[in-house]
């Protein structure tokens, strides 16, 4: 199981970005695959769950309206489209399966997220 993101990068207050996670060694579209991100200093913070076969997207109020989650099932990849972005946005963004539970560690290296002017 390897998963690879991908896009970050740094935008002016008001940008867009897509972020890309690439899946190997599972079928994305056979789980829970969710966003997370982690500011400086602080602890991981849950973004957006996309639910098996994108039957349900569910989103954290800080994001709702701006961010959304999708699925390539043919490039097996989980996209995330921010648009509207903040400078609280500003974060290290990582795509890990199933949600986001206490004690939750990184396995991939995350693509970072700069919202500066």
């Amino acid at each position: 199981v390897q998963l690879v993101e991908s896009g970050g990068g740094m935008v002016e207050p008001g940008g867009s970005l897509r972020l890309s996670c690439a899946a190997s060694g599972f079928t994305v579209n056979s789980y829970i695959m969710t966003w997370v991100r982690q500011a400086p200093g602080k602890g991981p913070e849950w973004v957006s769950s996309i639910h098996p076969a994108g039957s349900n997207t569910d989103y954290a109020d800080l994001v709702k309206g701006r961010f959304t989650a999708s699925i390539d099932n043919a490039k097996n990849t989980l996209y995330l489209q921010l648009n509207s972005l903040k400078p609280e946005d500003t974060a290290l963004y990582f795509c890990t399966r199933g949600f986001l539970t206490s004690g939750w560690v990184p396995g991939s290296q995350g693509t970072r997220v700069t919202v500066s002017s």
